[in-house]
C-alpha cells in the first residue's frame, strides 16, 4: 500500500503546525519541519519563562519595598519580621504597591513592625 502524503489528516496537522508557528521569521513559519521544531522549543521556552517571571515580579517587589524601608529607617529583614510577629498578613505585592501609592500607610505598617519586632525579646543569647 502506498504512502499518503497528501491526505485531509496530514494536511490538517501540517496547517495546525504552521498556524502555531505564524509570525516567525523566514523558513520558520514556512516549511512544516522547521515551523515544527521551532514551535516545540518555543513552547520549551514558554514553560521555563513562566516560572522565571514570577521570580523575577517577587525579587522587584522585595528591592521597592527594601527602598521604602531604608527611606524610613530600617531594613527589610526586620520590617518583615516585625509584621510576621504583630499578625498583618499582607504580602509583597500589596506591600510594594502601598509602598509606591500610600506612602503614609507605608509608614503606619513601619510603626506597627517596629513596635513588634522591639516588644519581642531577641534570641541572642
Amino acid at each position: 500500500m502506498p504512502r499518503a502524503t497528501n491526505g485531509p489528516t496530514r494536511n490538517k496537522a501540517r496547517k495546525r503546525i504552521l498556524k502555531q508557528a505564524k509570525g516567525y521569521y523566514g523558513s520558520r513559519s514556512k516549511h512544516r519541519k522547521l515551523a515544527k521544531q521551532q514551535v516545540i522549543r518555543s513552547g520549551v521556552f514558554a514553560y521555563r519563562d513562566r516560572r522565571t517571571f514570577k521570580r523575577d515580579m517577587r525579587s522587584l517587589w522585595i528591592t521597592r519595598i527594601t527602598a521604602a524601608c531604608k527611606m524610613r529607617g530600617t531594613r527589610y529583614s526586620a520590617f518583615m519580621n516585625g509584621l510576621k510577629l504583630s499578625g498583618v498578613l499582607l504580602n509583597r505585592k500589596m506591600l510594594s504597591q502601598i509602598a509606591i501609592e500610600e506612602p503614609a500607610a507605608f509608614d503606619q505598617l513601619v510603626e506597627i513592625a517596629m513596635k513588634a519586632s522591639q516588644a519581642t525579646p531577641s534570641k541572642s543569647s
